[in-house]
């Protein structure tokens, strides 16, 4: 068994649909597994991190992401953000380097994955609004990344890649996690069967779906899971609207 965080290797260009960063023994590959290309500008809101990891533009200077991505809170001048591009080479692509890292307070491995990067310039793209309530961790949610299509890969891709999940209960997670699963933190998505989930190079990137004005709305960020979309292994997604006000916060103090 491989519980693998879903981001890629350092240096990696890799993402996938279901978990993003090493997560405890062994990292796996993560770019989306069983997806398929999205079109430019229909998650406008997407970046990639050159640690190969994902996330989303929580403000124009601002990106929401996983903390595993991280390393440790603080000035940071070394991650450089790439956005505006659904391919990673096209010309158009915007390439940002952060300033400083802000790591959820108390974050120790288990629970608590999210994290802030600050910008040295705004980018000139849409943001994604996150959920302050749960009333929108149910139903069906989309995946974005540029991870691994398949466990082990190893390769990402350079072009982002999308997928649908259904929402997962605590109740049915558990059989496969057990206690490893911080049901207050973290949601869970995924088909019972697998073959679609995140995987290595996905870390950090978010699980979102439409709000009641048919806007997106971010409910999650890709945290962990066994391997990649391996059937009854559902992915495991930080649980966004119970850190909304804590992350506000800390953005507003960046």
């Amino acid at each position: 068994m491989i519980l693998a965080r879903r981001a890629a290797a350092v240096g990696a260009v890799a993402l996938a649909v279901a978990s993003l960063q090493p997560l405890g023994a062994q990292a796996a590959s993560t770019r989306i597994v069983g997806g398929t290309p999205a079109a430019q500008n229909e998650f406008p809101f997407m970046v990639q991190l050159s640690m190969g990891c994902g996330g989303a533009l929580y403000k124009k200077d601002v990106v929401l992401t996983a903390a595993h991505c991280m390393n440790g809170s603080g000035n940071d001048t070394s991650i450089t953000v790439t956005a505006g591009a659904n391919d990673l080479n096209a010309p158009g692509a915007i390439k940002v380097r952060s300033t400083k890292v802000k790591v959820a307070p108390g974050y120790d491995g288990t629970g608590k994955d999210w994290a802030l990067i600050k910008l040295a310039r705004s980018v000139d793209r849409p943001t994604l609004k996150i959920a302050t309530t749960d009333r929108y961790n149910r139903g069906t949610f989309t995946i974005a990344g540029w991870g691994d299509t398949q466990e082990g890969a190893g390769t990402g891709t350079t072009k982002l890649r999308k997928a649908n999940v259904p929402f997962v209960t605590d109740r049915v997670c558990k059989r496969q996690y057990g206690n490893r699963l911080v049901s207050k933190e973290e949601l869970c998505a995924g088909q019972q069967r697998g073959a679609i989930d995140t995987c290595q190079g996905d870390s950090g990137g978010p699980m979102f779906r439409k709000d009641d004005a048919n806007k997106w709305i971010q409910v999650g960020i890709v945290s962990w899971g066994d391997g990649c979309a391996r059937s009854g292994a559902p992915g495991v997604y930080t649980e966004v609207s119970t850190f909304a006000k804590d992350i506000a916060r800390a953005a507003s103090a960046l």
